[in-house]
């Protein structure tokens, strides 16, 4: 009779060296990662103030910005200043919301939530990729206000469309919410975290190209355009939008220019490559840092 839990031990030691511990190991994690998105969308579905406020800045953008510059701005053809400026409004709606999801880590530390997380028996990368997750979807879901509005700027309501803006707003939000985690990971105090962001995000949109075409920038500018990571993903967007809205040579040539490396022309798949790897970048940088400061 003493052989059975001696035995059961030592095939329990066996089974947690092996394979099936690993894999609940990983479940675990995703499990984690899985509860951490929840809480955003908890969040977010209780926060209305929230959902209207991060879209009147778009629609303000979009409809008297872009009505007003429609005047000024000399567009070729028929081409409405609206519908130029409709992908960077899309991409500005996500910049802050989501860029917001992920500082609000410096909230959690602030009232206890955070380290209520890390006491758990849960790693720190499935916290930080929750909490990406679920900023970058709550960011992507507020976006779809303005994506029924498209038809009314000139863009149509195509299904292939649609869903391509919808992919790259996603890889956006998930790349400015892991900025945003990155960013709290040192900031300690919620009065620093709002201006450090806005000192941040603001750089960002303007030098994208969201709300003005990149065809002859001064050289200085146009570098700063190219080191921009939201540029790839601002660009891309534009680009399939004029694929689908009948504008001339001319035209597009004039708002939606290629991205030249050295005098290389960069394909839209590259572009789109370039944001993720700048994604997978801050994602990475976001959880070392953590690791290394929590």
């Amino acid at each position: 009779m003493s052989e059975g839990p001696e035995m059961s031990v030592t095939g329990d030691v066996r089974e947690r060296a092996g394979r099936p511990v690993a894999t609940r190991g990983v479940r675990h994690g995703l499990r984690a990662t899985a509860m951490v998105w929840r809480r955003e969308m908890i969040r977010f579905r209780h926060d209305r103030m929230r959902l209207f406020s991060m879209l009147v800045q778009p629609l303000l953008f979009l409809f008297v910005l872009g009505t007003g510059l429609a005047g000024v701005v000399r567009t070729e053809g028929a081409l409405d200043f609206r519908t130029f400026l409709f992908p960077g409004v899309l991409a500005m709606s996500v910049l802050f919301a989501a860029a917001f999801a992920g500082i609000s880590l410096v909230w959690d530390r602030e009232f206890g939530f955070l380290r209520e997380m890390l006491v758990a028996p849960v790693s720190k990368t499935s916290i930080v990729a929750g909490k990406c997750l679920g900023g970058a979807t709550t960011a992507t879901l507020q976006t779809v206000v303005l994506l029924g509005l498209a038809g009314v700027v000139g863009v149509p309501y195509d299904p292939l469309l649609l869903l391509t803006l919808l992919a790259l707003l996603f890889l956006g939000a998930l790349m400015l919410t892991a900025l945003g985690v990155l960013l709290s990971a040192r900031i300690t105090q919620i009065q620093s975290a709002m201006p450090v962001t806005q000192l941040t995000i603001t750089p960002m949109m303007f030098l994208s190209g969201a709300l003005f075409p990149m065809a002859n920038l001064p050289d200085w500018l146009a570098v700063l355009t190219k080191l921009n990571p939201l540029t790839y993903v601002v660009q891309p967007m534009r680009s399939v939008v004029f694929d689908h809205v009948g504008v001339s040579a001319r035209a597009r040539e004039a708002f939606d220019p290629a991205i030249t490396w050295g005098g290389w022309t960069v394909p839209v798949g590259v572009q789109v490559l370039v944001a993720v790897g700048c994604t997978l970048a801050l994602v990475a940088g976001g959880i070392a840092l953590f690791n290394r400061t929590e």
